[in-house]
């Protein structure tokens, strides 16, 4: 049944959504993208008028990041997308709908409004192309946002950057279940990938790296970083399966990542002269 749209009639709430984010002038835009940084916040310029200066940061370090006209704030502002606290001299901080108005931006196309609600971050497919994943599910990212009593994170970046590695080589060696059928996984009737011995030869070697880090881990850990990192398992039921005390598998989590990022040459903390001596190619 066809169905014919009428002359005059109301635009649906997306496209009435859509020209509304793209009715923000230029300098909104890039205010609001100041905004979103750590701890960012602007304020009316003491000495110019009708002008505003963006800082951020965080840990009492204060950074400058650019000049702004006021007008540009009251649009944010009128539109939702920032707030602003109450006095003439009121802190201007980016709302829940700028936020989400970002996330929309960087996702683009088809994904533009599942970004708005999940975590999504690239990565490859084994045998080529990429897709997008949902970082939020991930049981590290959880960790590495969750901060202890100290006020530091209960993940640094070099244990999530290692237990991150383990994950992509574990997909890489197609050593996890899925969820639906591979397009993408060599066949014998000719299709698939062009070339299917580099497939092979790819998918050996990420079980050889896997191995290798599971080894340099050891036997005692080795079974909780497959959970943890491959099959994105909770701390919770980690320690259910296991019998273990409540509160635990952090800590042994924080261990086994520990060793893990050493096997892969991760450093907490850059070491080193802050500037290396000047080389010529003549020496």
């Amino acid at each position: 049944m066809n169905i014919q749209r009428k002359t005059g009639s109301a635009r649906p709430p997306l496209a009435r959504a859509s020209a509304a984010e793209a009715a923000i002038p230029p300098e909104a835009a890039r205010l609001l993208a100041a905004l979103s940084g750590e701890n960012a916040f602007a304020f009316p310029d003491p000495i110019e008028a009708g002008s505003l200066i963006v800082r951020s940061g965080g840990a009492g370090v204060s950074i400058g990041a650019g000049r702004f006209p006021a007008a540009a704030g009251e649009r944010l502002v009128a539109a939702d997308l920032a707030e602003r606290e109450p006095g003439p001299r009121g802190r201007l901080t980016i709302g829940p709908a700028g936020r989400a108005r970002l996330r929309r931006e960087a996702g683009g196309g088809e994904a533009a409004y599942l970004a708005q609600h999940l975590d999504l971050v690239e990565e490859e497919v084994p045998g080529g192309g990429r897709r997008l994943r949902d970082a939020s599910e991930s049981p590290l990212a959880w960790m590495a946002r969750r901060r202890g009593r100290d006020g530091a994170p209960l993940l640094d970046a070099a244990s999530y950057e290692a237990g991150e590695r383990l994950r992509r080589d574990m997909t890489a060696a197609r050593m996890l279940p899925r969820m639906g059928a591979d397009w993408g996984a060599p066949r014998v009737d000719g299709g698939g990938p062009r070339d299917p011995a580099a497939a092979s030869d790819a998918i050996i070697a990420a079980r050889q790296r896997v191995r290798a880090a599971l080894d340099a881990v050891g036997c005692d850990l080795s079974g909780l970083l497959l959970d943890l990192c491959g099959h994105l398992k909770g701390l919770e039921r980690i320690e259910a399966e296991r019998h273990w005390p409540a509160r635990s598998a952090k800590v042994v989590a924080r261990i086994a990542l520990g060793r893990l990022a050493e096997h892969y040459g991760l450093e907490r903390e850059a070491v080193g002269p802050a500037r290396a001596r000047p080389r010529l190619w003549r020496a």
